[in-house]
Order: structure tokens, then C-alpha cells, then sequence
């Protein structure tokens, strides 16, 4: 397993990077538009960090600017945490097992969500390339919000 990411939602992009990157002393190492879903990422990672991101884009802030005004209350700003397994299945088999819930199952082969004893949700991450898909979770529906 490994450590790659933990979003924050945010109201005010240019705020934000500010505190982030000129206070704080994070670098923005990538940043992604997307029109359709309305909303911006941006990557950012610590100075001794900068160049492991760049190689293998962990570990990082992940700051979410949505579009679209939204207020943020009860802990919605904070998203997620998110790792990168070597197999997404095999471990959602055994925590399935071990009684937590899988929220979003891995229906692609690529990701799912599970949430802590907290509510704190936990996005997993294939290693590489997508797992084929495979039953149950190919066909398993989502279960509550993550």
C-alpha cells in the first residue's frame, strides 16, 4: 500500500493556493481542468517531496475547486484519503470479510471507496494498470456516500 493523496475541497481557488503555496511553501506539481464536471484540481506537493510527486504523483494535496458555488459544512471540504494497492480486489475481499462496508466497489478494476469507523473515506487506487472486471463487484451496486 501506499500513501498518495489527500483532497480538500476549497471556495476560493486563488485564496487558497496563496496560503498553500506562497505561506505555506507547497509547489503546484500538476493541475487538471475538467469543463464537463465543473471543477479543477490542483496537485500540490512539499519542496522535499516535489520531486517524488512529479515521479510517482504521491504523496500530495489535492485541492478541489468546484465550479459551481457550493457551502461547506460538517467536514464536507475534507474529501478523502487515498492509497494505491496492489490488489484492489484481494483487499476489498478482506476487508468485505472483516465487516466494513464497500461504498463504492471496484466495478472498473481501478478504484473504490470504504470509510473509516469515523466516516473518514478512504479512496483505493490499483497499482498500474486497471484489474479486469470480476464478480461480485462488477455487478455490486454503491452503498451510502463516500
Amino acid at each position: 500500500m501506499q500513501y498518495l493523496h489527500t483532497m480538500v475541497r476549497v471556495s476560493d481557488l486563488d485564496a487558497s493556493l496563496h496560503f498553500y503555496c506562497d505561506l505555506l511553501g507547497l509547489k503546484e506539481v500538476r493541475r487538471k481542468e475538467n469543463d464537463k464536471g465543473r471543477f479543477t484540481l490542483v496537485f500540490l506537493a512539499a519542496p522535499e517531496d516535489e520531486s517524488r510527486s512529479q515521479r510517482l504523483t504521491a504523496p500530495e494535496l489535492e485541492l478541489t475547486y468546484n465550479w459551481d458555488p457550493e457551502e461547506y459544512s460538517g467536514g464536507r471540504n475534507f474529501g478523502h484519503l487515498a492509497y494505491r494497492v496492489d490488489d484492489i480486489y484481494a483487499l476489498c475481499q478482506h476487508l468485505q470479510d472483516n465487516g466494513v462496508t464497500i461504498n463504492r466497489p471496484p466495478r472498473d478494476g481501478h478504484m473504490a471507496f470504504v470509510k473509516s469507523p469515523d466516516g473518514i473515506s478512504v479512496e483505493l487506487l490499483q497499482k498500474g494498470d486497471a484489474l479486469a472486471p470480476q464478480e461480485p463487484w462488477a455487478s455490486m451496486e454503491n452503498s451510502g456516500s463516500w
